[in-house]
């Protein structure tokens, strides 16, 4: 490890080498500048310059960038890594670094994940290429740190030859200007003389066409346009480049980086070939520039990867569709995002480990309280008016007392932030935030009295939720109730109640410091705009696309030194929402990540998008070239895991339908005596009709919609002789309590326990049913049992070949749980409960026989809603 000086020589040397161009040279000018500090130091520290020369040179060395998260269409490489001697992104780093203070993990990953961004652009320096049009996508998470990975990126493609960067950055000028504001300080500002910026640091502006006529090409300066994604900016884009001198405009080199780029952009027009105004600026636009590349940037890519990548006839220009590469950023490590929150499929459900558990953060707002808070329809919303409700007085209390909190841990001239998000109606967001700013005003003087009736609610909430969370969540100290009441009149001072929508004019403004605010929005809030030290959300709103319900997720982020404080107070059924979406945000990444093993490309391929019932995937006008979505089943693993456990009769059906099948192929004489004598139940070659048969008499929970009879029964249908012969287990555990029924000729059976989650309502889900190990149920003892998922599918497909495997499971109807896991509660089911899994055989790439599904398209009153408020901001943005 180099000492310290040779730490400050390397940075020494680092700045000096974008000025000279060379490492000796910059070595050189490092030398004089010690010897100007004291004549001769230079001299004496010769040792530590040339270690230190040494290391900054091994800088230079070629990076292999293994595309570890990327699909991509083949071509050769071209780009190796940033280099010390490159101008934007060396600066950039150390910003981040000594100004920001970031941990040094956090930006090596984002200089890994930017590399392999950079590197699947076309390159800018080709000799034999001057022209090129390339389209790809880059998936990020929700809150993420997507701008900081568009930064990196367009630092590097800068210095690999790019002269150009146009981004467009949003709907409204707010979201416009906070990305504007952020690439200036964090890139702009790192060089200020190498750059000509074409858009202001004004709200209010937006781009113009330069009084020159067009664009110009710089030797020595970058361009830099941040751009609204509204009709008339784009025109002016537009006008730009059609103003440019040809020659000039053969020589730039431009990157058009889409922010949100699944929101607006996307053809949206009832016909594919009625383009929506803004799709079709934005491909005019890049069908004039002859040497471009367009990366779009998104968390919820539901209706990119549903854009049809071929032109229709008489289609002249391009659509979006990523065909040159498709990269799913990994996930950051100190992120706190769906998995965190909603955890993990367990690899044994039966003691899953605390981390697949998620965080315990969410509390329910019950149904009579949203009846408080929201209109029930647009009829009713201008005579609507809001009323306090107990739930939301205990949110704003646990708000408050974060606050202090966050004061007593020395972050008071920190940003604070509750976000209250009860409605699409405009009306509603002025008068729900006056009924809490009334709220909190009638009762300032109780609120900081802790002998109060308030003051001593705000106790007992801060007592109940300090035990909620494992105590490794953060190293910030435990702060005691007497803390929380001396810093909660100085919290009281500072809160604000701002509205965000577009109509509103009271708005937040993170420039100013230490801001203190009780948010109440709408849409606004739901793209884009970044809520600083968010800690409290009271969420009703639902939404019927995942798109749009996943990006009012913005709870999700980083939050250093408070990460024991952020609560979610939502309706059940949309935490039971989020947590499906979570898992379909997963799968298509798995799915990138399978397509990216076997070495195909982003026109190879389709990305699979699971239907949730009740919601839409995107937009209905998105998806033309998906109304007909494809599921396959091929090389997954599927299960049952929500279960009516309160259906006595449901239950005792399905029990039933498993009884009859298995008495069936035991009088088959399929039972296999060498699993027998191990004491396990299976059955080997059974037919495929005695499958179907089960599977037509068995009840799936309707959220599992990828079982239900109408995708699963026409897909064992589908001929493949794959599906002829089955194995079929009887999963049981060997401590387990035994089945109250028997289950046909073969009696009762030793269950497994199966505690619900801490949901109320009518359904039970369990989170998961399967152990990774019953993967290889039908194996025996013959595979080494560790590994993942597909490890085991692998090994598995190797040891029995092509053959689907069914399983049963008899599920404890009284499952209690851990006493540690405070976020499961018992079964109590009312009859013995039957779960399945099933494991197919094939690779999820293969094509072989799809079900299409119809997509459920967004409801009209929807529509009207999110209409209303678009047109809403627009007017605001003099749109």
């Amino acid at each position: 490890m180099p000492g310290p000086q040779v730490d400050s020589l390397i940075e020494r040397i680092r700045q000096a080498l974008p000025r000279h161009g060379h490492l000796d040279a910059a070595v050189t000018a490092v030398r004089g500048e010690l010897d100007t500090l004291a004549p001769g130091l230079a001299q004496q520290l010769a040792a530590e310059i040339d270690e230190a020369r040494d290391l900054v040179a091994r800088e230079f060395e070629r990076i292999d960038i293994l595309h570890t998260y990327s699909v991509i269409r083949k071509r050769p490489q071209w780009y190796f890594g940033p280099k010390p001697t490159d101008l934007h992104w060396p600066a950039v780093k150390a910003y981040l670094l000594n100004r920001k203070g970031w941990p040094e993990d956090d930006v090596r990953g984002i200089d890994d994940a930017s590399n392999e961004v950079v590197s699947v652009l076309e390159n800018p320096r080709n000799p034999d290429k001057n022209q090129f049009s390339a389209r790809g996508l880059v998936v990020g998470h929700v809150q993420s740190g997507k701008t900081a990975n568009m930064t990196a990126v367009i630092a590097k493609a800068l210095d690999a030859g790019y002269d150009t960067v146009i981004v467009l950055a949003g709907l409204t000028n707010k979201l416009r200007y906070q990305t504007q504001r952020r690439l200036h300080a964090d890139l702009v500002q790192r060089n200020p003389l190498s750059w000509q910026v074409l858009t202001p640091n004004d709200m209010d502006r937006d781009f113009r066409a330069p009084p020159q006529g067009g664009f110009l090409s710089h030797v020595d300066k970058a361009q830099l346009a941040v751009i609204k994604k509204n009709v008339s900016p784009l025109g002016e884009l537009k006008r730009a480049i059609n103003e440019t001198y040809p020659a000039v405009l053969r020589q730039l080199r431009v990157l058009v980086i889409d922010d949100e780029c699944d929101q607006a952009s996307v053809n949206s027009a009832r016909d594919e070939l009625d383009m929506t105004a803004i799709n079709q600026r934005i491909r005019e636009i890049l069908s004039l520039v002859p040497a471009a590349t367009y990366v779009g940037y998104t968390a919820t890519p539901f209706a990119n990867v549903l854009i049809n990548p071929y032109r229709v006839d008489g289609q002249e220009l391009d659509d979006l569709y990523p065909r040159d590469f498709i990269t799913a950023l990994p996930h950051p490590e100190r992120y706190f995002g769906t998995e965190r929150l909603f955890g993990k499929t367990p690899d044994d459900p039966g003691t899953p480990r605390p981390e697949e558990e998620g965080l315990d953060m969410i509390r329910e707002v019950p149904p009579e309280d949203e009846t408080l808070l929201q209109p029930r329809n647009r009829n009713e919303r201008d005579a609507f008016q809001p009323v306090m409700t107990s739930s939301l007085e205990e949110a704003i209390l646990y708000f408050l007392a974060c606050c202090a909190a966050r004061h007593a841990r020395g972050d008071g001239e920190e940003h604070m932030t509750m976000l209250v998000h009860t409605s699409a109606y405009v009306t509603a967001h002025e008068r729900v935030a006056s009924l809490i700013q009334g709220w909190v005003d009638i009762n300032r003087g109780n609120l900081a009295d802790r002998d109060s009736d308030l003051g001593k609610r705000i106790q007992r909430i801060w007592d109940d939720e300090a035990g909620r969370l494992p105590a490794s969540i953060t190293e910030a100290p435990r702060v005691s109730t007497g803390q929380i009441f001396e810093y909660l009149p100085r919290v009281l001072d500072r809160l604000e109640f701002p509205v965000e929508n577009g109509a509103s004019d009271d708005r937040i403004d993170y420039t100013v410091p230490s801001r203190t605010y009780v948010v109440v929005g709408g849409s606004i809030l739901a793209r884009g705009l970044t809520l600083e030290g968010l800690m409290v959300s009271y969420f009703l709103r639902s939404a019927n696309q995942y798109d749009t319900l996943l990006q009012m997720g913005r709870w999700f982020g980083y939050r250093p030194g408070y990460e024991d404080l952020p609560r979610i107070f939502m309706p059940n059924e949309l935490k039971l929402r989020f947590r499906a979406l979570a898992a379909v945000e997963q799968e298509i990444r798995d799915d990138i990540e399978q397509y990216r093993l076997q070495d195909l490309t982003p026109m190879d391929i389709a990305v699979r998008v699971r239907a949730i019932p009740g919601m839409a995937i995107t937009a209905a006008s998105k998806v033309r070239a998906a109304r007909r979505c494809a599921v396959s089943y091929w090389g997954t693993h599927r299960q049952t895991f929500r279960f009516a456990h309160l259906d006595r009769d449901l239950l005792k059906q399905n029990w039933h339908a498993g009884a009859e099948l298995i008495s069936r192929i035991e009088t088959l004489g399929l039972r296999d005596k060498e699993a027998e004598a191990t004491g396990r139940k299976l059955w080997r070659k059974v037919p495929r009709s005695s499958v179907r048969r089960f599977l037509e008499s068995f009840t799936m929970e309707p959220s599992h919609a990828d079982l239900q009879p109408d995708l699963l029964i026409p897909f064992l249908e589908g001929g493949d002789p794959r599906l002829d012969h089955w194995n079929v287990g009887i999963v049981e555990s060997g401590r387990g309590d035994l089945s109250e029924f028997e289950l046909g000729s073969v009696g009762q059976l030793r269950t497994v326990r199966r505690a619900k989650l801490d949901d109320p309502g009518q359904i039970a889900d369990i989170k998961a049913l399967m152990s990774k190990q019953d993967i290889v149920f039908d194996c025996g003892n013959r595979i080494e049992q560790s590994g993942g998922w597909d490890d085991l599918k692998a090994a598995r497909l190797e040891e029995v070949g092509q053959v689907p495997l069914l399983l049963l499971y008899a599920i404890d109807r009284y499952s209690a749980p851990d006493p540690k896991r405070t976020t499961r509660k018992p079964l109590d089911a009312l009859h013995d409960v039957l779960g399945l899994g099933i494991v197919f055989p094939g690779s999820i790439t293969e094509g072989g026989n799809y079900i299409s599904v119809e997509l459920k398209p967004i409801s009209a009153e929807e529509i009207e809603e999110i209409e209303e408020e678009e047109a809403a901001q627009a007017e605001a943005a003099g749109v």
